[in-house]
């Protein structure tokens, strides 16, 4: 085993705890984290992640203890997270079906992924996918991303992803079936009761051109109900658990890990290791 963690994060806003959480259980446990973007930007943390006055209005309380919010300013301000490898410079997209020679260039693409995968999943343990709002906006349909984790369904690797990042198990799938590759499993995500009617925000934006706008924005709710998206990606012998009214909700079925929201994120990091070095295939369902 390396003892290396491949990490996918948000250039739009990831929760500083749900990163936090597992890379410090990780770093004690010996070991090495290597970072990934979208586009190879410095991610940047959700100011309420940072914030421990900050009280979560569908939960009613704070989620930001004074533990994580110093932790998350200190990795934020910190260079650990900047120069991240840029996903898009290392996998071209999926050729367009009406492009010419539609065919050799599948081809080409799937000869391409399969290199691809022996660098960003053959030498990892496992990967990462922290969440918050910004994934929703440079994850979750990212066919790139997509691309990625099923490198590590193929290679029978550890997938972890916390809170809006579970969605982007639920839109991996090969272009040949189109099945999630949740489809028969047990996960967890953001559940209904705990989605926010108001106040989702970005810690940074980017415009179409791609260029910064150096600002944040609150749009609103999510873009989606995350719980009914893992409900039907599941399928009728999978699950999604919510865990409404239970502080934790972390679900563990091979080689899938999910964690609902940010309480659960050191949770997912100590899970982590029991996988990685105790076998352990199941866990909270």
């Amino acid at each position: 085993m390396s003892k290396k963690i491949l990490v996918v994060l948000s250039e739009w806003g990831y929760w500083g705890e749900e990163l936090v959480g597992p890379l410090d259980v990780l770093a004690s446990a010996g070991y090495s984290l290597d970072f990934m973007t979208p586009n190879g930007r410095k991610p940047v943390a959700l100011p309420p992640s940072m914030d421990e006055s900050y009280i979560d209005p569908p939960l009613d309380k704070g989620v930001t203890s004074a533990h994580f919010a110093k932790r998350t300013k200190e990795v934020d301000g910190s260079d650990l997270l900047a120069n991240p490898i840029n996903l898009s410079e290392k996998l071209p997209l999926m050729p367009y079906f009406n492009s010419d020679k539609f065919g050799h260039n599948l081809e080409e693409f799937f000869n391409t992924r399969e290199e691809f995968w022996k660098e960003f999943v053959d030498p990892y343990d496992a990967l990462l996918l922290p969440g918050g709002s910004g994934p929703m906006v440079d994850m979750v349909n990212n066919e790139r991303l997509h691309n990625l984790i099923l490198g590590y369904v193929n290679r029978d690797k550890l997938i972890a992803a916390e809170c809006y990042c579970v969605t982007c198990l639920a839109f991996s799938r090969e272009w040949s079936d189109r099945k999630s590759i949740i489809w028969g499993k047990n996960v967890t995500g953001h559940a209904r009761e705990y989605d926010y009617k108001e106040g989702t925000g970005f810690a940074q934006m980017y415009g179409y051109d791609g260029e910064p706008m150096n600002t944040s924005a609150n749009f609103g709710p999510p873009f989606y109900p995350l719980e009914y998206i893992l409900r039907d990606a599941t399928g009728p012998n999978g699950k999604y658990h919510g865990g409404v009214g239970r502080t934790l909700s972390t679900v563990l079925d091979y080689p899938f890990l999910t964690g609902r929201s940010t309480q659960d994120s050191t949770l997912v990091g100590e899970l982590m290791v029991k996988v990685l070095e105790e076998g352990l295939r199941k866990f909270g369902w």
